[in-house]
């Protein structure tokens, strides 16, 4: 996952490609994790919270080394977003955006083609499985927990970047997924850590439209929330770094 690179560094098409199939493969697997510890016909139901983070870790490493030769693997609208506040280059913005936003639906309806028997037999609504939601619903103290987790994540990226010895042994990476991982055990708990716009709305947008038994509402209520909250942790990321670095 090379972070050091910028926006720019890609042809369009590259950008396309890297940042679809990435993402689909990030929501993929990740999503897959969440459908494997919920739904009553799993065999990994009742799994955990460690299974949930270790499984989207995992899930960050395999999209990013999938994606990293032809988009340099954001797979995040925030980490885009950050790139493009270090570097001042933001001509790709959009394309990566859109990218990761295509790519987050595809893959979750992968999710659901997987889990197909399950998602037929299940009883109960299914958006945790697609999306996140607080476990206390207050919208300042929702934004600022996605801030701060993001952030975390986007300026550790920026940082590992720096390091040339990492990115060129693809060491980095790793790094980043471990990172991923961290955050999901350590801040992960009050809002279950979107850290990711595409990753929350893309899937959401999934679940309001697949034809799910018994699937509940879609909470488009606080679906802005793991959206402004990661953009704006970006954002600071990429203000700080450029301040101290």
């Amino acid at each position: 996952m090379d972070k050091g690179v910028f926006v720019s560094a890609f042809s369009n098409g590259d950008v396309f490609v890297g940042e679809t199939l990435g993402t689909a493969a990030l929501i993929l697997l990740g999503g897959g994790v969440c459908a494997a510890v919920t739904l009553k016909k799993s065999k990994a139901v009742n799994a955990g919270w460690l299974a949930i983070t270790f499984g989207w870790g995992f899930a960050v490493l395999i999209a990013a080394y999938m994606s990293a030769p032809k988009s340099g693997a954001h797979l995040n609208p925030a980490v885009t977003i950050a790139l493009a506040v270090k570097s001042g280059e933001w001509s790709q913005v959009p394309l990566y955006l859109g990218s990761q936003l295509l790519g987050a639906i595809i893959g979750a309806v992968l999710v659901w083609a997987t889990y197909l028997g399950q998602f037929n037999a299940n009883k109960e609504p299914t958006l945790g499985i697609f999306s996140t939601g607080p476990e206390i619903r207050n919208p300042v103290q929702n934004v600022i927990t996605e801030v701060i987790g993001t952030f975390v994540l986007c300026f550790a990226i920026l940082t590992i970047g720096t390091n040339s010895g990492l990115s060129q042994s693809g060491t980095g990476t790793l790094m980043v997924a471990f990172t991923v991982v961290g955050i999901g055990l350590s801040l992960g708990g009050p809002t279950g850590y979107a850290i990711n716009p595409a990753r929350d709305l893309g899937p959401r947008i999934a679940h309001a439209l697949l034809p799910i038994p018994n699937k509940g509402g879609s909470d488009w209520s606080y679906a802005w929330i793991p959206v402004v909250g990661p953009i704006l942790g970006g954002l600071a990321a990429g203000g700080l770094y450029n301040a101290i670095f």
